[in-house]
């Protein structure tokens, strides 16, 4: 399952090849509260057909009527992308959805051959992050490498947004746990790897679709990923010789997180042995999140997933997480104690 993102660049993509007008629209800026944040994007063809949003809903039904009303051409003010406002007022905000009269700054594009869609998905297919500047005068697009994530600037004569490859998660371990976990994180727009030399284990394992499943050692599957800054590692066998192998290598990557399942007493011998053994420094051991997953006294192999898998979203969105002190003396279940 492909991220949001993607899906809305390659469907955009798709329908101008097939002939039809496209009208590619983001969110470019906005103020007081909003649905969709800036960055958000949404295309638009000539039958009034869409795939994304950028507010409730309201600002897309606007845009299909005028588009059915009289082509792509009645969404734009020309044939230079076009900078609108939805909300400024509070009859706009009340008539186009926008809570606590919030406004939306949209930039409106029509898809062309200078668009440069083809060159941007393949970037995203090829996990570079990509800088994209769009001409406001004439359309005109320029790509340049560029961080995954930033908020779009917005001036008089440009949009610059950034875009980049699909989050990842990498699990080692084929079993109830990683079935949930995989199932969420493809709901979240992750692509999923599932990696588990045991046989027996793979043979009962149901493959979710979109989930590649593989039979590789683990350092060898991270080895050849190189897990970069949307990827994150959950190592969830519960077993060392696979689990620590996994977990070696993907502490020294650029994953945004590396998780471990397991008791604390558990993660605690594990931090010591990956120390004393292998010899990866305490700092770099701070990376690990053992036991993974947030606490919400989770006790079935769904609720532990659902466990782990907000926590790698909220390290993901740059939200710090609260995890129990040894000595809290709340009840955690059997996983974490």
């Amino acid at each position: 399952m492909e991220d949001l993102d993607t899906l809305v660049l390659r469907t955009a993509q798709r329908w101008w090849t097939e002939g039809q007008a496209v009208v590619l629209v983001t969110v470019a800026r906005t103020w007081g509260s909003s649905p969709r944040p800036p960055g958000s994007l949404m295309a638009i063809n000539g039958r009034g057909e869409t795939v994304g949003s950028v507010s409730g809903g309201c600002i897309e039904d606007d845009l299909i009527h005028r588009i059915r009303e009289g082509g792509v051409e009645a969404a734009m003010t020309g044939a230079a992308p076009t900078v609108q406002r939805y909300g400024i007022s509070a009859d706009q905000a009340h008539r186009f959805g926008l809570p606590c009269g919030g406004t939306v700054e949209l930039v409106l594009e029509r898809v062309a051959p200078h668009s440069r869609l083809d060159e941007l998905l393949l970037a995203c297919e090829q996990r570079q992050s990509t800088e994209r500047v769009l001409d406001l005068k004439n359309g005109a697009v320029t790509l340049r490498p560029g961080r995954r994530d930033g908020v779009p600037l917005l001036d008089e004569h440009t949009l610059t947004t950034y875009l980049g490859p699909q989050a990842r998660l990498i699990v080692i371990g084929a079993g109830d746990l990683s079935r949930f976990l995989s199932q969420m994180a493809l709901s979240l727009g992750f692509e999923v790897f599932v990696c588990d030399p045991r046989e027996e284990h793979r043979a009962s394992w149901s493959l979710a679709a979109g989930v590649t499943l593989t039979h590789e050692m683990p350092d060898d599957l991270i080895l050849r990923l190189k897990p970069d800054t949307r990827t994150a590692v959950v190592a969830l066998t519960h077993d060392p010789k696979l689990d620590d192998l996994a977990l070696i290598d993907a502490l020294q990557s650029e994953a945004f997180y590396v998780g471990a399942i397991g008791s604390r007493r558990n993660s605690a011998t594990r931090r010591e042995r990956l120390h004393e053994h292998f010899e990866i420094p305490y700092e770099v051991l701070d990376r690990l999140h053992g036991p993974a997953g947030l606490y919400i006294a989770s006790k079935t192999p769904a609720e532990i997933a659902l466990s782990i898998m907000a926590e790698v979203v909220a390290v993901k969105n740059g939200v710090g997480t609260l995890r129990l002190p040894h000595d809290s003396g709340i009840a955690v279940p059997a996983e974490m104690t």
